[in-house]
């Protein structure tokens, strides 16, 4: 990219200053804005943006340490370069490079250092930019590739239901054994692919919670009984343990927390086969407590801290794509909760959620 396309943004306090760092910029082709303070400075990045910041590390008022640590936490702000200037008497910059700031100049600055410093860290804007596009470009495509795969898998997961009721014909004993064989793994594409899609709109920001009074309780029941046959499968039986009465509301979106338990159990079942699946809810003070616990096979402490992470599968054979945990964590965290594991290997695990009881989206 040409300089004439870079912006950059000084700000100093003192005018002598800028007018020298301006000339020089200005001479090789960069668009040029100031600011003579830091309020002023953020302002300027937050409306206008800028591609690199020329920031003077002592100001009154709002110094340059406070702005580069306001810049770094504005998570609604792309990448921003920030160069520090500073006098040769001014105190060690160590701080500000800490607080997110990516090089430093001393006073007076010389031309060519000023240029070469300023043309490393463009560079460095300008390709974190393009590998952002490219990740954006490749996250948009995956988006709409797996919104597309779900129009056949449905369709063919209503053919194969039609099949099995018999509304298409009789079918031999070994037609409606492929039958099943072809269902069970048309189901399995078709909750990856739901799950994949879910993942993309929660990180592509396109995912909208509708938060409204919710039933724990009961939505805990309905899961416990859609996921009853699975577990008889395998002579597993599902424990409730929903004493607590208070705990029975909260505000949350009630497809997105069923589609959170339903993993949750589900996974207990796949890693178990012996012994039972126990559900818990407690409430302390305006937090509900949600515990799935199994007697399953349970998590090595190596897998144990990457566990919600995306693409993360754990060693056992029954491990799937990775996205289950991490959608959930996903879920828990939309709703301003916890999740977290506590498991020893070979003793089964207990999956802990703690959800506040009115999430801060509703406003009361």
């Amino acid at each position: 990219m040409s300089s004439q396309s870079d912006k950059i943004l000084v700000v100093d306090d003192s005018p002598d200053n800028i007018f020298l760092i301006k000339s020089i910029l200005e001479e090789e082709g960069y668009t040029v804005s100031t600011a003579e303070n830091g309020a002023s400075a953020l302002a300027e990045i937050e409306t206008s943006g800028c591609d690199l910041v020329l920031l003077d590390l002592m100001m009154p008022g709002m110094d340059g340490y406070e702005v580069t640590n306001r810049v770094r936490g504005n998570t609604q702000l792309p990448y921003i370069p920030i160069l520090l200037i500073t006098a040769h008497d001014a105190p060690n910059v160590a701080q500000g490079l800490d607080l997110g700031a990516d090089d430093f100049i001393r006073k007076p600055v010389t031309v060519d250092e000023l240029l070469a410093r300023v043309r490393s860290l463009l560079r460095l804007k300008h390709s974190i930019d393009e590998r952002d596009e490219i990740a954006k470009q490749r996250e948009d495509f995956v988006s709409r590739l797996t919104h597309d795969l779900r129009t056949p898998l449905v369709a063919a997961d209503r053919i194969l239901m039609l099949f099995q009721q018999g509304a298409l014909g009789n079918l031999s004993a070994q037609m409606e054994e492929v039958i099943v064989i072809m269902a069970r793994s048309n189901t399995n594409l078709l909750a990856m692919v739901n799950t994949l899609l879910e993942v993309y709109r929660f990180e592509a920001g396109r995912k909208t919670l509708a938060f409204q009074p919710i039933n724990l309780r009961s939505l805990l029941e309905e899961v416990a009984g859609e996921l009853t046959p699975l577990a008889q499968a395998k002579s597993l039986c599902i424990n409730l343990d929903l004493t607590e009465e208070l705990t029975s509301k909260m505000i949350g979106d009630r497809l997105e927390l069923h589609r959170l338990f339903t993993n949750l159990v589900g996974n207990a079942i796949k890693f178990t086969d012996t012994g039972s699946i126990t559900i818990r809810l407690t409430s302390q003070a305006e937090i509900v407590t949600i515990e799935v616990a199994d007697t399953g096979s349970g998590i090595p402490p190596q897998e144990q801290t990457t566990l919600f992470e995306r693409f993360r599968q754990g060693s056992h054979k029954s491990s799937g794509s990775g996205l289950g945990l991490y959608l959930s964590r996903r879920i828990v965290e939309a709703h301003e909760g916890t999740i977290r594991v506590n498991s020893e290997f070979g003793k089964g695990s207990v999956f802990i959620v703690n959800l506040p009881v009115k999430s801060t989206h509703i406003k009361t």
